[in-house]
């Protein structure tokens, strides 16, 4: 009996990655009726991260009040694995720019909100947090959530308030003393899938606040912000945060996270791997399928395919990557492991057309995929 792991990342704004699951998993026992598939979604950390874990390990999604981005009060949800131990929480539930439509004024936004589903999950009783950084609307460093869990931010008249990126260069000291206790307790898994540092030309406002509404000047001001809360951090609390890979995940959270939650940060596709106990998965499988909606330069640095194709290549299993489009220079991929590539679309399309019929292209090329395998054998 032949064993398939199934392990794609979503096709943006066009297929989930649950979905494209269950597409190639039909073409596989449509093919090979007595094949075992492992069918493991995956998000990167953004939106879906709680619907994708859950869909691979199982759990419930919980219900609990909180704060959106501007304060208003928002019903949310985080999703616990069957241990009762391990929550996953993704910041988009509560800070994610969804929630604030076309009305985008980072330098006001907060995650606030990320905070307190942190500490519902805490009071829960979890033990362990993943925490998906991606598709946020805030620019505050992770410092809306870390006054949830009793952080305090203090100005130079020793007044505590909550910062946001507008207000970041306010801050005069941190206090950590009134952390909640289960939060120094706990293991805390901050996921993203990119290396930006927290300032400069590549950091979190220069090349992301523009997506959330802020105009040069707000850029300006907000890294200023950003700057100056890491020298705070680095006198009052210790690390230094400026240089640090992943630090300008959503917003500086990536940052906030290890500086005020003991975040370890990991990539998406890493901590997915792991929480799914993959390499074991994966370790007699006659084939692994990935995928994602391109695959460019970007998918090169980390991404789900390449993350899936290390580690495949070192168990031995060869890797078939589906993908909606692919830059045509990706060697690397196929450094990293990747057997092959395959762009689902069967001819030249606009995107509008490749939309509307991803589901059928992507059943299409699945099965020649198969097909060829099979005739190899």
């Amino acid at each position: 009996m032949r064993k398939y792991v199934v392990i794609p990342d979503s096709f943006k704004g066009c297929l989930s990655s649950g979905e494209i699951c269950g597409i190639i998993a039909r073409e596989i026992r449509r093919r090979d009726p007595e094949a075992r598939v492992c069918a493991l979604p995956v998000a990167d950390g953004g939106e879906g991260t709680v619907d994708a874990f859950l869909g691979a390990l199982g759990g419930e999604k919980v219900a609990v009040p909180c704060r959106d981005p501007y304060g208003r009060p928002l019903t949310a949800h985080y999703g616990l694995f069957p241990d009762g131990k391990t929550a996953v929480i993704e910041m988009a539930a509560a800070a994610g720019l969804p929630l604030v439509g076309e009305d985008r004024r980072v330098a006001d936004a907060t995650t606030y909100g990320v905070g307190q589903l942190i500490a519902y999950a805490l009071k829960r009783g979890a033990e362990r947090i993943i925490l998906g950084l991606g598709g946020s609307a805030t620019n505050d460093g992770g410092c809306g959530a870390a006054a949830a869990l009793g952080v305090e931010f203090l100005d130079a008249e020793g007044k505590v308030f909550v910062p946001v990126g507008g207000t970041l260069r306010r801050i005069a000291h941190i206090h950590t003393d009134g952390r909640l206790p289960a939060l120094r307790q706990a293991e805390v898994i901050a996921m993203c899938d990119i290396d930006n540092p927290l300032c400069g030309e590549s950091g979190a406002a220069a090349v992301f606040a523009p997506q959330k509404g802020a105009d040069a000047a707000t850029v300006r001001m907000l890294d200023e912000g950003l700057a100056h809360l890491a020298a705070v951090i680095e006198k009052d609390l210790g690390p230094s945060l400026l240089t640090l890979p992943g630090g300008g995940a959503a917003g500086g959270f990536g940052a906030g996270s290890v500086a005020f939650l003991g975040a370890r940060l990991q990539m998406g596709i890493e901590a997915v791997l792991d929480l799914t106990d993959f390499d074991r998965l994966a370790a007699d499988a006659y084939l692994v399928i990935t995928g994602e909606g391109r695959l460019d330069s970007q998918s090169l640095r980390g991404k789900v395919v390449v993350g899936v194709a290390r580690r495949a290549r070192a168990l031995g299993v060869p890797v078939v990557a589906l993908v909606g489009s692919s830059e045509t220079d990706i060697a690397a991929a196929y450094d990293a492991g990747v057997t092959a590539v395959f762009p689902i679309n069967p001819a030249p399309t606009t995107l509008s057309e490749a939309l509307a019929h991803a589901r059928t292209h992507l059943a299409f090329t699945a099965e020649n995929v198969l097909r060829f395998a099979r005739c190899l054998e």
